[in-house]
């Protein structure tokens, strides 16, 4: 839903891409930010002790954040300096200290927990997500994490403030009300 738009497209230096309702929120999700915050899947495919600082990410030398990232991790790392603003640092004591080093990075500006669906869910748990955008993609990839399995997003304090299908995705907007 997100690789044929123009702002993918753009994010990647690259002509082209749709102009429609799924670039329409791609765009959203890429304004006013000043921090990622990644879970350690995210980053990449790396388990347990980092063996070396070899990988560097899914993304090349010039990821997609343009931001400083917060990666959520047991094991320390040396933060990773990328091309295009990028910095990815590790973080080792939790998603409330990853969440104080995102602020502070991101100042007044809005800060995006890129996932994984663990990350997402204890942000959610926490009572630390003021909205949350779900473009689900009817596309079967396998078991996966359920996102919502055994929390209440309505006692959470969330509601559905848009939605909006295509023919590649259905977008979602629940916010904090």
């Amino acid at each position: 839903m997100f690789f044929h738009t123009k702002t993918f497209c753009t994010m990647h230096g690259q002509e082209g891409g749709s102009i429609d309702v799924d670039d329409e929120f791609a765009r959203r999700s890429m304004e006013n930010f000043g921090a990622f915050i990644l879970g350690r899947n995210m980053f990449g495919p790396v388990r347990g002790q980092w063996r070396d600082s070899s990988w560097k990410g899914w993304w090349g030398d010039d990821p997609p954040y343009h931001a400083p990232t917060f990666v959520l991790t047991h094991y320390e790392h040396e933060p990773l300096v990328m091309e295009g603003g990028t910095t990815f640092h590790f973080v080792t004591r939790g998603i409330e200290e990853a969440l104080k080093l995102a602020k502070q990075a991101a100042g007044d500006r809005d800060i995006k927990i890129g996932g994984g669906v663990s990350t997402v869910r204890q942000y959610l748990q926490a009572g630390l997500i003021d909205s949350l955008h779900l473009a689900l993609a009817p596309v079967v990839l396998g078991q996966g994490e359920a996102l919502f399995t055994g929390l209440d997003v309505r006692t959470l304090g969330f509601s559905v403030t848009e939605h909006k299908a295509t023919e590649r995705a259905t977008h979602v907007v629940l916010e904090k009300g």
